[in-house]
């Protein structure tokens, strides 16, 4: 039997063929296989580790510090107040990393040679703060700039830990948009050059749309970690969700508020991780058609 789809009734009317229905009958046949076959895997998989767990000498001890419910529920109202400060820093950090990240990236690829010392500090910046762990950089911005004692430096210890964390996550990404900028085809700019736009409308409206679209998948990465890394401000005394977790567990020596926290952390993360695959799987399907 041909395994051509064929018309009938009219020239509009497309039925497929048998050879094509037993075709996808056993494509959903192995999927729902495979399918059960995972499911299964994972259930084992969960029992051995579960099993492996509970089954260890030091579990009941660790059962009691972590996993104490009147703890946690006693902990949470107040971590959940902490982690609405998270939030908010995040936001705020994500749009001037942005900015900054952004501005570095077009001063790296400055080429005229007035601009050479403009290049230079870009260059610097980057190197500098890509280098320095991001909890150092938070105690030495926390601590060093309000020991200035200058006008007009914050002393509010959440907008210090914004300004460590734009200036660390800036760096990276700052090198996600070069790269974006840099994938761009020579081609078009020149392209763009030819027909009368300058260097600044060439970037704006033929190089920066496109890299901004290529580069979208690992800057939310970024962001993922970004918010990770909210929690780091508390090394520096503000109120928010991990800072919270150790006021209780000072007071309660159980490490349940330290459970809550994570908790709060994986409801943020995961969606976001989940976000950021749907836009590369996405991007990869556009580029293969």
């Amino acid at each position: 039997m041909s395994d051509r789809i064929s018309p009938v009734e009219g020239p509009g009317d497309w039925v497929k063929s048998e050879r094509q229905h037993e075709r996808e009958r056993l494509r959903r046949s192995h999927g729902r296989r495979s399918a059960s076959i995972a499911t299964v895997s994972t259930v084992v998989f969960l029992v051995l580790v579960v099993w492996g767990v509970t089954s260890s000498p030091g579990w009941p001890r660790v059962a009691a510090t972590f996993l104490d419910g009147e703890e946690f529920v006693h902990a949470l109202p107040d971590v959940l107040s902490g982690f609405v400060l998270n939030i908010k820093m995040f936001l705020i950090t994500e749009v001037l990393v942005l900015a900054v990240g952004l501005l570095v990236a077009l001063a790296r690829g400055i080429r005229t040679p007035a601009f050479f010392p403009i290049r230079a500090l870009a260059t610097l910046y980057t190197d500098i703060f890509r280098g320095v762990p991001t909890i150092l950089l938070i105690l030495l911005v926390g601590f060093g700039l309000p020991a200035l004692r200058l006008q007009g430096i914050p002393t509010d210890l959440a907008t210090l830990g914004i300004i460590a964390l734009t200036l660390s996550y800036g760096a990276y990404v700052a090198e996600v948009f070069r790269s974006g900028i840099e994938s761009i085809h020579p081609s078009q700019v020149a392209a763009a050059r030819s027909l009368g736009l300058s260097h600044a409308k060439t970037m704006r409206f033929v190089v920066l749309p496109q890299a901004t679209r290529r580069v979208v998948p690992p800057l939310l990465n970024d962001f993922v970690s970004l918010q990770k890394d909210t929690a780091l401000v508390a090394v520096i005394g503000p109120l928010e969700a991990l800072r919270m977790a150790q006021i209780h567990v000072a007071h309660s020596f159980k490490y349940s508020p330290y459970l809550a926290s994570a908790l709060l952390f994986l409801l943020l993360t995961i969606p976001l991780a989940r976000f950021t695959d749907h836009l590369a799987a996405r991007t990869r399907r556009r580029r293969g058609a």
